[in-house]
């Protein structure tokens, strides 16, 4: 059986040297850090996770794959900082993507891939969802627009399709919950997680009975107990500690989504700045003196940095997917020819991007590859290029993609600011910070100064870490402690010539799929007969 119990952190006031562990389990790889209680990254590693396509639409992981880059990931942190820090590490917190659906049994075992946040197999069964619950109802319940990216559908999906592998499951995780329980052998769900589910009454903080008869099941009974960010729900087991290399004892944080350990790795502390968090999708998180209206296109939530109380954190979905995408499909020639030369294919997309010019000569490149999240909400949008011609060259392709996600970061940062945000700067962290060309054009589309923060400081687990020091009681003031740790690297301009020429053309971005909306519903709701 599973347990359920929750423990006490290390004492405040050991006054031995203090270290901390922050992991994330990200879409496209799993690291993590150990930082000190002076915000040094003391060591770091990481794993590449795969994804697996089982049908167009269809995008799943293995959840044991998590467990084992996990334990491979610690075992090289521990040889990298020696035991005498091991020893001393006081806490760890894990944060992951989300939304995902692990079913689980009675012991804790995967009964099958985790179905992902990017997975649209099941729009029908949330188009069921909402229509039994009503638009405006599930709305207010939930605090934001439905998405075939959050919970309740895929449940219903899986309950329908696979009613054996539903009849055994126990209990649906996420992937932090899933590494917390084996870590500590303790079953939880994470606050800030359990939001984002659309499962959860925000008004009253429990998982909501009237989604979950609409999806035909009860919540209470098949969702983790809720714990605080910032609780220890546990303690490493004796067992994990024997395959990870971890100390057994070390207090474990019920974490959060990879969306708030990202906010924390940007390193914001006051109104006007705004951090992206690029990887494999971008959260844009901007702040607000006040809370969003539940219908709007993005919504608030309570946040903790002094001066900021509540956040805009909306997700896109294929930022740096996209350029993956490219590459994967087009671009084999470039790969090729920058392993010859013993160079990285994102510095030769780079430079070939700057060889076309602004615009690409009217070239849009349209990034919703699997749907779209903010600000569209919906699943049906496709990822397009609009505007070839016959004298477009490779270069023109691949700038469009470079532009195409930032006129997509554009279109959130100006719903957000008419949401109620305040965006005078942009503060970048994640693999996509790593891209000069792709930053440029982010500052000239947004007509912005960029930051590009240090890469291990403004780093995902950086952000983890820093919570698990909050939690445990070294950095009383987790704000303070992000602004001492994470460090600036870059500051980007605008290109003014760039900006001119953006400010023209951007606007096209927008009402062309404005226009396809409809057509684009068309074609889905055709594809489903046929």
């Amino acid at each position: 059986m599973l347990r359920i119990r929750q423990c006490n952190g290390y004492d405040a006031m050991n006054k031995e040297r203090n270290y901390l562990l922050g992991m994330d389990c990200g879409t496209t790889n799993i690291k993590a850090v150990i930082l000190s209680e002076d915000g040094a990254v003391i060591a770091k590693a990481g794993r590449t996770s795969s994804t697996i396509i089982p049908f167009s639409g269809g995008q799943e992981q293995n959840a044991d794959n998590w467990w084992e880059d996990a334990v491979d990931v610690f075992q090289e942190l521990s040889k990298k900082a020696g035991q005498d820090v091991i020893g001393k590490i006081r806490g760890l917190s894990i944060s992951s993507h989300t939304v995902s659906m692990l079913p689980v049994d009675r012991s804790g075992r995967p009964l099958r891939n985790a179905i992902l946040y990017s997975d649209i197999r099941s729009s029908g069964e949330l188009e069921e969802i909402v229509q039994k619950v009503g638009r405006k109802r599930f709305v207010s319940i939930v605090g934001g627009q439905p998405s075939v990216a959050f919970l309740p559908n895929k449940i219903l999906w899986f309950k329908r399709h696979e009613p054996e592998l539903f009849a055994r499951t126990s209990c649906f995780l996420q992937a932090s919950s899933y590494l917390n329980y084996k870590l500590t052998g303790v079953l939880s769900s994470d606050t800030d997680q359990a939001t984002r589910t659309q499962c959860l009454d925000i008004s009253s903080g429990k998982w909501s009975a009237e989604i979950g008869n609409a999806v035909g099941v009860d919540l209470e009974k098949m969702l983790p107990p809720l714990f605080k960010v910032d609780d220890v729900i546990g303690n490493i087991t004796e067992e994990a500690a024997a395959v990870t290399g971890l100390k057994a004892g070390i207090p474990v944080i019920a974490g959060c989504s990879d969306a708030m350990a990202s906010m924390y790795a940007t390193g914001m502390s006051r109104l006007g700045e705004a951090g992206e968090s690029c990887g494999t999708s971008s959260l844009l998180f901007a702040g607000s003196l006040k809370k969003s209206l539940p219908d709007a296109p993005v919504v608030t939530r309570p946040c903790t940095i002094e001066g900021i109380p509540w956040i805009f954190d909306a997700p896109i979905t294929a930022t740096g997917a996209a350029l993956e995408w490219f590459i994967s499909r087009f671009a084999l020639e470039e790969c090729e020819k920058a392993k010859a030369a013993g160079k990285d294919i994102y510095s030769c997309l780079n430079e070939l991007a700057l060889e076309a010019e602004p615009g690409c000569g009217g070239l849009y490149f349209f990034p919703y590859l699997s749907g779209e999240r903010a600000p569209l909400w919906n699943d049906h949008a496709r990822g397009m290029f609009i505007g070839l011609h016959m004298n477009m060259k490779r270069c023109d392709l691949i700038r469009s993609v470079f532009e195409g996600t930032s006129y997509a970061l554009r279109h959130v940062i100006e719903t957000v600011r008419a949401s109620g945000a305040r965006v005078e700067s942009l503060r970048i962290c994640g693999g996509g910070a790593k891209s000069a060309a792709w930053n440029q054009m982010k500052a000239s589309v947004l007509n912005l100064p960029v930051y590009v923060l240090d890469g291990d400081s403004g780093d995902v687990p950086v952000g983890d870490a820093l919570l698990a020091g909050h939690s445990i009681g070294i950095f009383e003031d987790l704000t303070k402690a992000a602004m001492k740790t994470v460090r600036i690297k870059e500051t980007i301009q605008p290109n003014q010539e760039w900006v001119k020429r953006y400010e023209k053309l951007y606007p096209y971005y927008v009402t062309m799929y404005r226009h396809l909306d409809e057509d684009l519903q068309g074609v889905k709701r055709t594809l489903a007969d046929l």
